[in-house]
């Protein structure tokens, strides 16, 4: 591997991780948590959806999910319908509820991150960042692109049924 595209690479992660841990730990105590806030955005951004698919979604198992699911229901922050074609699943969607706590957690933290750029980046800076924010969506495309193909079952070509050998039978002359 290229050291230059390794050394981007490894500054790109730190530099996230960093961002990241000093976001949520600027938020205050009643903020949203990680889980709940991925099941609201998912709804918020995806729609819809099956118990079943918003767990392969977040990539936990649906028995992870089943008490938060109960308990973000309970609050009125999700709302949960019969599914229209099948009468054993439910569908998942986002609740007024849910929808205004959401874009409130949410509007915190953008203004608590707008905070933070205006105070340490001169307009130049700024202009450099929101820049490499369109670099920084193409690499999670194309790595959205790998996690897809990795998930995909492997493309294999139809086998040809093995064709065994049997053993030579005896002729009815040579048995005797």
């Amino acid at each position: 591997m290229n050291p230059d595209i390794r050394h981007t690479a490894i500054r790109l992660r730190t530099s996230l991780f960093g961002l990241m841990r000093q976001l949520r730990q600027a938020q205050p105590a009643d903020a949203l948590g990680a889980a709940r806030l991925g099941v609201l955005g998912a709804l918020y951004r995806l729609g819809p959806m099956t118990p079943t698919a918003l767990a392969a979604h977040e990539r936990v198992r649906l028995q992870t999910l089943t008490r938060l699911l109960a308990e973000l229901e309970t609050e009125g922050w999700i709302v949960r319908e019969p599914h229209p074609g099948d009468g054993r699943q439910t569908v998942l969607s986002l609740g007024k509820r849910g929808a205004q706590r959401l874009s409130a957690d949410i509007a915190r933290r953008e203004a608590s991150l707008a905070d933070a750029i205006a105070a340490a980046l001169a307009p130049a800076q700024r202009s450099a960042l929101l820049k490499a924010c369109a670099a920084i969506d193409a690499v999670a495309e194309a790595l959205a692109g790998q996690a897809s193909v990795a998930a995909a079952p492997p493309a294999t070509a139809p086998r040809e049924s093995p064709q065994r050998k049997r053993p030579a039978r005896p002729s009815r002359a040579t048995a005797r």
